[in-house]
């Protein structure tokens, strides 16, 4: 009787459920019934609305057998999920689904590996399956948090440790892979999972990468094995990530990758780093390279004030950033990138300068290693700065060269362009050189059509700027500078060390014929090269590499900018620094003065090769040899030996080793050339800092008081009378002496405007100009002052104004004012 109730029972239930008990064998060994669930799916397929219901017992069934620990029908049933999960389509499918994700999670929820892994074996496959419509509440927290902390599993087991970590690798995969490919679902992309999702994955990655560190390198692994390797599995999941990623969620998949770079110190070193952000240049889409770019600009500005490892570990994750994203699209932050770098190249600077004095005293070991590491600092962010710029096209590059010379500082003013710094002139040198090596490898390799555009004129100015004149190694920077720029035939090198070539055709120099628009530029701004040679051949602390590098600048104008007009010059140019070694009034010392001469025989030979005038040639080979046998301390090849015998004096008298003016126009005459200019001597053009600091050398050579006080006082008067003596009226009366005097001063001068450059007349003319109106200048400051005060008069020695404090007893006032 009781067995014919129970079928009469059994008979009663839905078929689904009796469907769905038929799939469970008596034995959970014998595994799901197949023919069963052939029944079961054929139901489904041919009533979709019972789907909801099947999912629902299933899940039931599932979670009673979850907690009574029968781990063999809980395969069954997954199995089960997963047959008809991949076999029905249908718009009933999504309530089957809420009862399948709910199933997982049970799973996932539960302590045991097995079932954890089984879990998300099914979610993948779920994952995998697109659906013809997204549904829209449905929410994945619960597996994001889940799968991110199955990817941290510290399982005492390293086998079962590492296969929880593979399952929550994959679960984080099918996540990514569910949702993100539905723009109208981007829940996936908020802050609070991607703060889950990418450091579970960085997280793995590091792991592995320093398990393999630690062990040395291995044998290369089979495809079996690396396809178990959690490293790979989380390098591919990152870059699928990172791959998927739009404009408008690029920012929220980086940021957490630098959280967990600072939380876990990986900027120093930073192998991890690099790797990381090679991965995320190279996975994302082109055009959003500046997001990632500005992301570490922004973190470089958050750790400014860290240790210079962390930060120059930033700056080279930048390097490598910019390395890949410079080819491409960089969009607007082009000049944010430069103008960063320099602003913390100005803060580097700062801090160097600053641990230096306060331990000015005591030199420990600790201050001499942090000024090293400011030092990486600095190298770091001038080689970011020199790859970023040498990589730009021309006519960015060309904004970079003037915004980057903008930002030089100059001695002596109070604004400093690149931020407030009081460390004085020895910071301010720092900053120069620093950013004259930023600018020199910008323009490593810069190839300008016209050397206009090279050298434009608000570039050129502060280039050639006598401020960036006060140090040799200023100096040699700025010349290099110019070789980038003036050099379009890359004949550099081969004129590298300053020599006498015994024949300039051997070394193949390449040359093409100098345009109109190169000829105008010499025009305008040639007497500023020549100027600034010039000048620095009168420079006290010249090394050899100066010589060797004004060598190279005259050749290379020779070279790229010379017609016969710019020869004449440049020979004339020539002739003046050899009368400044001659006639050294500027008091150099002897191996300066034999540099020069070295330095005038090695150009004039190159030049007399270069435009082929035998005459010519022949007098300035004649000198050479001279030199050879009678003053071989006037050659390059001697001055500049370690251990030179150098004279005690220069006579004037030796014409034969000198170049003279009279046979070098002799020569040149002959073939053509207008030679009627190098009778006029060269004069450097005079610049408004020359001025300035002309006016500054009068005030520190004057040391004058000026007391406005009432006319009838003559106590205080200098009586200025001069001696009257014989030889005095003597002079007055020779009147002879004077007149021809002024006739050949007038006959200098006709000569002077009749055959001097229209350059170097206006030139002079500017100057007296210049004087006279400083001079006067000068003299209304120093008379024009306030009246008398308590506070005292003022006196200016050594360009400093001093007060000396005066009682009101005291003071004298004109009688007007008196009563």
């Amino acid at each position: 009787l009781s067995a014919g109730v129970c079928c009469c029972c059994a008979a009663l239930r839905p078929r689904y459920k009796r469907l769905v008990d038929n799939i469970f064998p008596e034995d959970p060994k014998d595994g799901l019934v197949k023919a069963d669930m052939e029944k079961l799916t054929f139901y489904a397929v041919s009533a979709p609305e019972k789907l909801d219901r099947i999912g629902a017992y299933l899940a039931e069934r599932l979670s009673r057998d979850v907690v009574r620990h029968r781990y063999g029908y809980v395969l069954i049933a997954m199995e089960a999920l997963d047959q008809l999960l991949m076999a029905c389509h249908s718009q009933s499918i999504k309530p089957f689904v809420e009862s399948f994700l709910h199933m997982v999670a049970k799973l996932l929820e539960s302590g045991e590996p097995k079932l954890q892994v089984l879990g998300t074996n099914s979610f993948v496959k779920f994952a995998n399956i697109e659906e013809d419509t997204p549904s829209y509440h449905r929410r994945y927290d619960f597996f994001v948090s889940r799968f991110s902390a199955m990817c941290h599993s510290c399982d005492q087991d390293p086998e079962i440790q590492t296969e929880i970590r593979i399952a929550g690798i994959r679960g984080i995969q099918g996540v990514v892979r569910k949702t993100v490919n539905d723009e109208l679902r981007a829940t996936i992309w908020e802050p609070q999972h991607m703060d889950k999702i990418v450091p579970s994955l960085l997280f793995n990655m590091q792991k592995i990468e320093d398990i393999d560190s630690r062990t040395g390198p291995q044998s290369s692994p089979t495809g079996g094995v690396k396809e178990e390797n959690p490293s790979v599995l989380a390098e591919n999941c990152f870059r699928e990530l990172l791959g998927r990623a739009t404009y408008g969620n690029m920012n929220n998949a980086v940021r957490p990758v630098f959280a967990h770079l600072d939380h876990h110190k990986l900027w120093d070193p930073n192998e991890f780093a690099v790797s990381c952000f090679k991965i995320i240049m190279y996975s994302i889409q082109a055009q959003y390279s500046h997001h990632v770019i500005q992301e570490i600009l922004g973190h470089l500005d958050v750790r400014k004030r860290d240790s210079p490892r962390v930060r120059a570990g930033i700056i080279q994750v930048l390097l490598e950033a910019v390395a890949i994203a410079a080819k491409g699209s960089i969009g607007p932050t082009v000049l944010e990138v430069f103008n960063t770098l320099l602003k913390h190249l100005r803060i580097s600077v700062d801090l160097e300068l600053g641990d230096r004095r306060s331990s000015a005293g005591s030199a420990t070991l600790s201050t001499s290693s942090k000024e090293s590491d400011e030092r990486i600092v600095q190298n770091a962010i001038i080689q970011t700065i020199g790859f970023f710029g040498s990589n730009l096209p021309d006519y960015q590059r060309s904004e970079i060269m003037m915004f980057i010379m903008s930002k030089v500082p100059v001695l002596g003013t109070t604004s400093q362009t690149l931020g407030p710094s009081h460390l004085g002139d020895m910071g301010t040198r720092r900053i120069q050189i620093m950013l004259l090596r930023s600018l020199l490898m910008v323009t490593s390799g810069y190839k300008a059509t016209t050397i206009s555009n090279a050298l434009p004129a608000p570039f050129l100015d502060p280039l050639l700027s006598p401020s960036l004149m006060e140090d040799s190694e200023l100096r040699q920077l700025v010349l290099e500078i110019l070789h980038n720029l003036i050099d379009r035939h890359d004949n550099r090198a081969k004129l590298r060390g300053i020599r006498i070539i015994p024949d300039v055709s051997d070394l193949k120099i390449k040359r093409d014929k100098i345009s109109r628009q190169d000829v105008s530029f010499m025009k305008k701004h040639g007497q500023q090269l020549y100027r600034h040679i010039y000048l620095g051949c009168k420079e006290e602390d010249n090394v050899q590499k100066n010589f060797e590098l004004l060598f190279t600048s005259l050749a290379l104008t020779t070279i790229e900018l010379a017609n016969e007009e710019v020869v004449i010059d440049l020979i004339r140019l020539a002739i003046a620094l050899q009368d400044i070694a001659i006639i050294n009034e500027d008091n150099l010392p002897m191996f300066n003065r034999c540099g020069v001469m070295a330095l005038v025989a090695a150009y004039l030979n190159f030049l007399s090769q270069m435009i082929a005038v035998p005459a010519f040639c022949q007098h300035v080979s004649k000198v050479i040899e001279t030199r050879s046998v009678e003053a071989s301390y006037f050659l390059p090849e001697t001055i500049f030996k370690d251990k030179c015998d150098l004279p005690t004096s220069l006579e004037k008298d030796e014409t034969d080793l000198f170049f003279l003016t009279n046979k070098i126009a002799e020569s040149l005459g002959g073939s053509g050339y207008s030679v009627e200019r190098l009778s006029v001597p060269y004069v450097p053009q005079v610049t408004d800092e020359d001025r300035l600091s002309r006016r500054k050398s009068i005030v520190d050579t004057v040391s004058l008081q000026v007391d406005i006080l009432p006319g009838n006082n003559t106590e205080d008067k200098v009586d200025n009378t001069e001696e009257i003596t014989f030889e005095a009226l003597k002079k007055a009366i020779d009147n002879n002496g004077l007149e021809e005097q002024e006739k050949e001063k007038r006959r200098l001068v006709i000569e002077k405007f009749q055959k001097a450059p229209f350059e170097e007349i206006a030139a002079q003319c500017e100057t007296k100009a210049n004087l006279l109106h400083d001079r006067l200048a000068q003299i209304l400051e120093l008379t024009i002052r306030p009246p008398p005060s308590p506070s005292g008069t003022m006196t200016i020695t050594a360009g400093h104004a001093h007060y000396h404090s005066v009682p009101v007893y005291e003071m004298k006032f004109p009688d007007l004012c008196v009563y």
